[in-house]
């Protein structure tokens, strides 16, 4: 993703396109999986690590980020290409590899409908599946 991609995608999402703000959604839209803040932090080495957790904040409050948590390395973040900062439209189920130890977005699968009871109210879900993947089945 270029630099006015990414800064075009963060206004849309109600963010401030700063230096660093732009250094870390080009890191997560580099990124094949999702990537943790360690990763995040030996990737990007220009910024230090309190900078790109402060940015992963604003991004998840500003529904750019989804934050996926249950794997080894803690929470891991991925892009998220909903069409607004006040809801996400793009949740999607992902996959933990119990021997690789590797996150992987399921796109293509559709998360469950979960009713909940009168007076709940819903913001974000989680649906991590764990096992091992094509590679590591074989």
């Amino acid at each position: 993703m270029d630099e006015a991609t990414c800064i075009s995608l963060l206004q849309v999402h109600g963010i401030k396109p700063t230096a660093n703000r732009i250094l870390v959604a080009k890191a997560l839209a580099s990124s094949i999986q999702p990537q943790s803040l360690a990763e995040l932090e030996r990737r990007i080495i220009s910024i230090d690590k309190s900078n790109i957790f402060r940015a992963l904040v604003l991004f998840r409050e500003q529904h750019l980020v989804h934050a996926i948590e249950g794997s080894s390395d803690g929470t891991k973040y991925e892009l998220c290409y909903s069409h607004d900062h006040e809801h996400d439209d793009d949740q999607h189920p992902h996959f933990y590899c119990e021997k690789c130890q590797q996150t992987f977005c399921l796109n293509d699968a559709e998360l469950p409908e979960i009713l909940l009871p009168q007076g709940f109210e819903a913001h974000s879900s989680n649906l991590m599946i764990k096992g091992l993947c094509p590679h590591c089945k074989k």
